[in-house]
């Protein structure tokens, strides 16, 4: 998609959380494909190997966002590699099917933890790069973000939490010429449902289901994705701020 809409990031520099796979994946992989120079962070070391491995542009940082230190070392390890920062993609999430008589302090944690306060804290230690270099945040939302989910509402309410961000720290950058947008994907082809710890029949049920339910046929792709995450971050695009993108097929008006 980058190269159909002709975005260059020749001499920009990315990071991109949850790398390893899915989404993340394809998003590193559009940005090295338009010229950039990309950060891919994770928690997978063998995936971010071959994934730098397959794709020169590419580094890799191992780290867990979630911890006290990651947000720092991680702008760190850009900054000190290629001296400037152009664009954070908050990306790596984790989902959680969670009824309400599941609920455990622990798991409403990590899911707090990891969608909410970790990309607040790499968007702080962003932002001295970010405002040198004009550059911007792409959050990776959801449609369940502002769509009811039964079984997953802590899910769902975490997404909800960064639409919000992204429109709060749209009003509150701009002085700054940062421009602060997110993406908010459908039911997409990544492992987050094996991971969540449904069991494989379970997956495929709602795999089938939630495809049955999406206009256009089909649950999406990471390349579906991807592409419209380079171009909101296209500083070519410089009067789109505080937008949130639903990418999924149509699901979100039925």
């Amino acid at each position: 998609m980058s190269n159909h809409l002709a975005v260059d990031f020749t001499g920009r520099v990315v990071i991109v959380t949850g790398a390893g796979s899915g989404i993340g994946r394809a998003v590193a992989v559009s940005f090295a494909d338009a010229g950039a120079a990309v950060l891919g962070v994770g928690r997978n070391e063998q995936a971010l190997a071959e994934l730098a491995a397959a794709h020169e542009p590419i580094e890799t940082i191992c780290r867990d966002v979630t911890e006290e230190e990651a947000p720092q070392a991680i702008v760190r390890a850009a900054v000190d590699r290629w001296g400037r920062l152009d664009v954070l993609v908050n990306n790596a999430g984790v989902f959680l099917s969670m009824p309400l008589h599941e609920v455990t302090y622990d798991r409403v944690r990590q899911i707090l933890d990891t969608n909410v306060t970790a990309p607040s804290l790499l968007a702080g230690a962003a932002l001295p790069y970010l405002r040198t270099s004009r550059g911007s945040i792409v959050n990776i939302a959801s449609t369940f973000g502002h769509r009811p989910l039964a079984l997953a509402g802590h899910y769902g309410a975490s997404k909800a939490a960064i639409e919000h961000l992204t429109r709060s720290w749209a009003l509150e950058l701009a002085p700054d010429g940062i421009r602060v947008n997110a993406v908010a994907p459908g039911p997409v082809e990544t492992s987050a449902l094996a991971a969540s710890g449904l069991s494989p029949a379970d997956v495929q049920q709602i795999k089938d289901a939630e495809a049955a339910r999406i206009p256009l046929g089909r649950r999406g792709r990471p390349e579906d994705i991807a592409g419209w995450v380079v171009r909101l971050a296209d500083p070519a695009v410089e009067w789109v701020t505080g937008q949130v993108l639903t990418v999924d097929g149509g699901l979100e008006n039925t």
